[in-house]
């Protein structure tokens, strides 16, 4: 019954008349469904906008929240490493004070260097990975936890250390600590190219700070003038015996104002910068001799 032909009459009351419209029953079955359609559809793409809408602001609010959260793990990562950094230089500092106390001769022999567990946390602000977040916190904790240790370490070394102090006040002032003078570091101990332009290589004794003629050069450390006068290349020299079969040496002076025999103290005027002796220009040749045999003079410097 439903295919049957329709009527549809429209009246026009203004003008009493009207229209009829005959419709087939299969037309009007079909837009009926199209009207149907049309209506469920625009329902369902309303409600597919909608939550579009919703889940593109939930995914914004997670990608911000990625992004100060590695923003936070990066700052953590450049924390911890300064820490990191921090550390190890308490550790050299511990070194050294041990070396010059003979403490530790495993130091002694590596020139007092510590190298430490653990390493530098990659950062940066870029957006990482949740697999890569996941490995970086794991880097974080397994750092704190080593720090932590070496922290716990540390600190007893340093209470045994301190106690070695006290009972050796003495040995400390008359050890080398400090630099003799002011200036800068030309050369270091241990082999270097020659500088009188032969081209051939030789093994350096000291150290060379170079600095103006004139210049202040200071005693490390108590002790004796156990030598004064000219030592052929080494110029106008100085070598003061601070006991412990420990010596400085200071060569090239331009000036001497010790006495042999005449004691000295931490930080007293010894002579001045020079270039006397076989010598490019004025600088300090500094030595630190332990039972005759020269050792790398860094080792004795802790400012």
């Amino acid at each position: 019954m439903l295919l049957r032909k329709y009527h549809i009459v429209i009246f026009r009351d203004s003008e009493g008349m009207s229209r009829q419209l005959k419709v087939r029953g299969w037309l009007f079955m079909f837009l009926l469904l199209l009207l149907a359609g049309l209506g469920t559809t625009t329902v369902y793409l309303w409600g597919y906008q909608y939550q579009t809408v919703y889940l593109s602001g939930k995914l914004d609010e997670a990608t911000k929240t990625i992004q100060e959260q590695n923003i936070q793990i990066a700052s953590m990562g450049g924390k911890l490493t300064m820490l990191q950094s921090d550390l190890a230089r308490v550790q050299q500092f511990d070194s050294k004070l041990r070396v010059m106390m003979n403490l530790d001769k495993e130091l002694a022999d590596t020139g007092g260097n510590i190298t430490s567990a653990g390493g530098p946390i990659s950062g940066g602000l870029q957006p990482l990975p949740l697999y890569r977040q996941e490995l970086l916190a794991r880097r974080v904790h397994s750092l704190l936890e080593q720090m932590s240790t070496d922290t716990r370490v540390e600190e007893l070394q340093q209470q045994d250390l301190l106690h070695t102090l006290r009972e050796n006040r003495e040995l400390l002032a008359s050890t080398p600590s400090i630099w003799p003078v002011e200036g800068y570091l030309t050369s270091t101990f241990g082999q270097r190219i020659s500088p009188f332009g032969t081209g051939s290589s030789d093994f350096h004794k000291g150290l060379d700070i170079a600095n103006r003629q004139g210049t202040t050069i200071r005693s490390p450390a108590k002790g004796t003038i156990s030598f004064v006068g000219w030592d052929g290349g080494y110029g106008n020299c100085v070598v003061i015996n601070h006991g412990n079969n420990i010596s400085t040496r200071y060569a090239h002076m331009s000036e001497i104002g010790v006495k042999l025999g005449q004691s000295v103290a931490r930080g007293d005027k010894i002579g001045a910068v020079g270039n006397t002796g076989r010598s490019t220009g004025p600088h300090l040749h500094y030595e630190v001799r332990v039972s005759g045999v020269c050792v790398n003079p860094l080792r004795y410097i802790l400012n």
